[in-house]
């Protein structure tokens, strides 16, 4: 009954936003302390931004300037629609969240500050601060010169099957021991570390915070040691290393929010070489102030790494040979670029355009676009799942968060070996049904027979809660519902447990989901035997805080998804 209600007041965000009347224009916005509106800028950049972007402008979320936030003096309504926005009614949108994939905020927030969260969004948003190269090296710190590194792994701990898990509300990461099960360390990093990236050699761990703090970790010391950081802007989400033969680890690259750019650094340092701003036209031909670098990947293909700008729509293929003359090759694809991973053969790679509603396939070997493909709304795929279906050969997958499917592609390319798959290229050939919308990541393994989706982004607790594994023999089942959270053993609290991100360990055997609760809330590691589906282990613990994103060592250096 409480979900049902929820959902009940639930707002679409969906509306164009509003002509700007003469009367909206002389509407002032709701009067805020100073202290009002420094907590309210700490919230949006924390929860916020990521979806609507600093300057508000929207992407995967929608647009949330004044021009449409703001009740307008006259009572003048939503372009084709009936609704007037203003501080009540943003309060439930913020409060009860959108079938679009926004979370309620009810339980995370508290009223006091969803009020402030309301008035705040209503107000003009404020420009931050460039951040220049000579920024960055100012924020460079080399802690342990290379030369005094370790010259072999002084410990025991079987690397690869190493985890690297996001605490997110902690601004921490931890390492656990796949082999043990153990919490091996816990070492501090940028707030919200977005994703973990690994060496060519898998000896050192590279993490990018949303604060865009980037560390080095390096695990051949007894105990794993940040040996380098530097900080890219004010918040960022990706990076990645140079990978071709040749070049493996020269380079670090990174990108940002904010600025719109991506920095180039030495990849053993982290030393500050190279800014390039990512600000320019749109693919519809629009000047876009806040282009955003939303995923980079290396090639194995060439030289090159692939730069995905969320606003703009442009794929840039950027050559690392020369890093002063630097060559990049700019393929046009979709708005709004977000992430995604490489198709089976490692050639392609798959990106979501999500509020598009799109996927772009990029053809690393020839530099062009291969296939731009329609899918369900908002996908959102992680590194997506690839996997030899039944019926169609090799195929890529993605979830959505505004639509309850899993969205299977067909990526048979022009590989002869998957020629008689080849009529089905670049197609979505297959919907797979979710108990709703909300996912955020599904994943596979080579030597599973399984595909794992979860639902962190659903309003409903039970979908939330929960993941969902299907039959890779048998696709015509319905998936089968795992209560991550009923199974992790802790106690029931008023909010919502997320399960998020599946990852397998290196031997393909275990799932490990992350059970993401409040900040004050004890969070867990739940791992499951992917043959059986039955629960193996519980990883729980105080240092173990808002858990998120689980990066095994040899997955994400050999990019086995």
């Amino acid at each position: 009954m409480q979900n049902a209600k929820r959902i009940g007041k639930m707002l679409a965000l969906a509306m164009l936003p509003m002509a700007v009347s003469a009367a909206w224009a002389q509407t002032a916005a709701p009067e805020m302390t100073s202290e009002e509106k420094a907590k309210a800028k700490q919230i949006y950049f924390e929860r916020c931004a990521g979806c609507h972007g600093v300057l508000r402008k929207g992407a995967t979320g929608k647009n949330l300037e004044p021009h449409w936030t703001k009740t307008a003096a006259d009572g003048t309504k939503l372009e084709g629609g009936t609704l007037k926005l203003g501080t009540e009614r943003l309060e439930k949108i913020i409060s009860y969240g959108t079938e679009g994939g926004m979370v309620n905020y009810d339980d995370i927030l508290t009223k006091e500050e969803i009020n402030i969260m309301a008035r705040y969004i209503q107000q003009t948003p404020d420009v931050p601060p460039e951040f220049s190269l000579k920024d960055m090296k100012d924020s460079w710190k080399l802690i342990v010169p290379v030369k005094d590194r370790p010259k072999k792994q002084m410990n025991n701990v079987n690397l690869k099957n190493v985890f690297a898990i996001t605490l997110r509300d902690a601004g921490k990461l931890a390492l656990i021991d796949g082999d043990t099960h153990k919490i091996w360390k816990v070492l501090d990093t940028g707030y919200a570390v977005h994703i973990s990236r690994l060496s060519a050699s898998g000896r050192y761990v590279y993490t990018v915070g949303r604060d865009g703090l980037t560390t080095i970790i390096d695990m051949w010391y007894e105990e794993p040691k940040t040996v380098a950081t530097v900080r890219l802007g004010s918040d960022a989400r990706s990076v990645d290393t140079s990978k071709f033969k040749g070049y493996e680890d020269k380079y670090l690259i990174g990108g940002t929010y904010w600025p719109p750019q991506y920095s180039i650094m030495d990849g053993e340092t982290l030393e500050p070489i190279k800014i390039v701003s990512t600000r320019g036209q749109t693919v519809d031909g629009e000047y876009h102030p806040e282009p955003r670098v939303a995923s980079i990947v290396a090639s194995m293909v060439k030289p090159e790494w692939v730069v995905n700008v969320k606003e703009t729509g442009q794929i840039m293929l950027v050559d690392y040979t020369d890093i002063k003359n630097l060559k990049t090759t700019t393929i046009e694809s979709a708005k709004f670029l977000h992430d995604g991973g490489w198709d089976m053969s490692k050639r392609y790679f798959m990106v979501a355009a999500n509020a598009s509603n799109k996927v772009a396939a990029v053809d690393t070997k020839t530099g062009k676009l291969a296939a731009l493909v329609d899918t369900a709304k908002i996908p959102h795929p992680g590194r997506g799942a690839n996997f030899m279906h039944p019926q169609f050969g090799p195929v890529w997958t993605t979830g959505h968060l505004g639509a309850d499917v899993i969205s299977v592609i067909s990526t048979a390319s022009d590989n002869p070996k998957h020629a008689k798959f080849k009529q089905n290229n670049w197609k979505v050939v297959q919907e797979l049904k979710m108990p709703g919308a909300g996912n955020l990541f599904v994943k596979t393994h080579p030597k599973s027979t399984h595909l794992w989706a979860d639902a962190p982004m659903n309003p409903e607790r039970e979908i939330a809660e929960s993941v969902y594994v299907y039959d890779m023999k048998d696709l015509g089942k319905a998936p089968q519902r795992l209560d991550v959270a009923k199974d992790s053993g802790l106690p029931e609290s008023k909010a919502i447990r997320r399960a998020t991100h599946p990852e397998f360990n290196e031997a393909g055997n275990e799932v490990w989901i992350s059970l993401w609760g409040g900040k004050t809330d004890q969070s867990a590691i739940v791992i499951y035997d992917d043959k059986t589906l039955k629960l193996k282990k519980v990883i729980t613990d105080p240092s173990i805080v808002t858990p998120t994103g689980k990066f095994n060592v040899f997955n994400t250096m050999h990019d086995v998804y």
